[in-house]
């Protein structure tokens, strides 16, 4: 296969693109999460208003992909790390043409080097990179995932090559063309993030120092946001004296009291801030794993917390040919799954919406197999311990009890 050069970034077409209905009502979470030794931990919900046929799948290093822009010339690419990734096709299969791996696009992911790919919807894309120079490669930006984890080990390395490709924001054939409604984000175990968005049609890479991202506005729109939010720390106050009344709360928590408490994007933003700086710190990695858990848990949206009717402006993400949801009039988002990346061990943790506890997988185990895994998200529903017979069992008892 032969190389491609390199091309200089592309100036997108002005636009001023609106969000459309179903595009802007789905949200995500993420962050990352240090423990006391430094080691980084990444944790991510999905919140949609259906459930998708994600498919969970061992990608071994060696795929060769070909990302196609319109006119321009194929920019492909074989991929030198293993990755573990969810993912979704981005078209139906037919009997002439079956899916292949080029099909998946990475929606969540990482690869053996430690370098996360996450995939967030941003509502407020939009503008075509122009028709100009159609000799140069350009890279989809549903393929962005395949691209960044198939090839580079640090943050570092995937923005000094992007910025010498350009990316060309596409449309998505189940999405019934729309241009895909989503920005990027990037992290690896030294805890270096950035983060990829076309906002109103201009792509940018920021910085991510706060390692956080949910969806819009633009992403620094939420890095001055923080500014109002300087008197927010994790020491209770509670007491205080107004006059010669003295008064006391009688119970802990009051510190997060000044904390959004909406699941917009711009409170669960704020929210992610706080808790990834504030949680204990601990030194062992599975007790850091459970403790990004924890972290998570306050992300965790149940069906029907809050309702959007659909012609509101508010309704889910509607993809061609799904329709899944009881009430066609009414859309509720929910956290389809949970992921937790412990990226220094390379696991990944993952819980759907109808399972209790997180599914493990080892990507250091499945580089010692050989081929292309696959298993459908769906697998992992109903994941759950039963201690009845544990419980039955004999047992001797604990000397300690609370």
């Amino acid at each position: 296969m032969m190389p491609v050069t390199p091309a200089a970034s592309v100036t997108p077409e002005s636009s001023s693109p609106k969000p459309s209905p179903g595009q802007s009502g789905f949200g995500c979470t993420s962050l990352i999460y240090q423990d006391a030794k430094g080691a980084v931990y990444f944790g991510r919900t999905l919140e949609l208003t259906m459930d998708l046929p994600y498919q969970l799948a061992y990608l071994p290093a060696g795929q060769g992909f070909s990302s196609r822009y319109r006119n321009h010339p194929p920019l492909d690419y074989i991929t030198r790390h293993a990755i573990l990734a969810v993912v979704m096709a981005d078209r139906r299969p037919s009997a002439e043409a079956p899916l292949t791996v080029a099909d998946f696009k990475i929606v969540e992911g990482f690869n053996d080097a430690g370098l996360t790919f996450s995939l967030l919807a941003h509502p407020i894309v939009g503008g075509f990179a122009k028709e100009i120079e159609p000799t140069r490669a350009l890279l989809r930006a549903t393929d962005l995932g395949s691209w960044a984890l198939g090839q580079f080990q640090t943050v570092a390395e995937a923005k000094s090559a992007l910025a010498g490709q350009p990316v060309a924001l596409d449309s998505v054939a189940l999405l019934g063309g729309a241009e895909a409604p989503f920005h990027y984000v990037l992290h690896d175990c030294k805890g270096e993030s950035i983060v990829l968005e076309f906002d109103r049609g201009q792509f940018t890479i920021y910085d991510n120092p706060v390692g956080v991202l949910t969806n819009g506005p633009e992403f620094s729109w939420h890095l001055t946001n923080l500014n109002n939010y300087t008197f927010l720390d994790n020491v209770d106050q509670s007491t205080a004296t107004f006059g010669k009344l003295k008064v006391r709360q009688p119970d802990s928590g009051i510190a997060t009291a000044g904390l959004p408490a909406s699941n917009t994007s711009v409170g669960r933003f704020v929210r992610a801030v706080y808790y990834s700086r504030f949680a204990e710190k601990v030194s062992d990695p599975d007790q850091a794993v459970r403790a990004l858990a924890h972290i998570m848990n306050n992300f965790d949206r149940p069906r029907g917390i809050s309702v959007a009717p659909r012609d509101g402006g508010g309704g889910g993400l509607e993809v061609k040919g799904l329709t899944t949801e009881p009430d066609p009039h009414v859309a509720t988002e929910y956290t389809s799954w949970t992921n937790l990346t412990d990226l220094n061990r390379r696991r990944f943790f993952l819980r759907t919406y109808d399972g209790l506890n997180y599914a493990m997988f080892d990507l250091a185990e499945l580089a010692r197999t050989e081929g292309i895994k696959i298993l459908p998200l769906s697998a992992l529903d109903g994941m759950a311990l039963d201690g009845t017979a544990m419980l039955l069992s004999p047992q001797k008892m604990s000397s300690t009890l609370c």
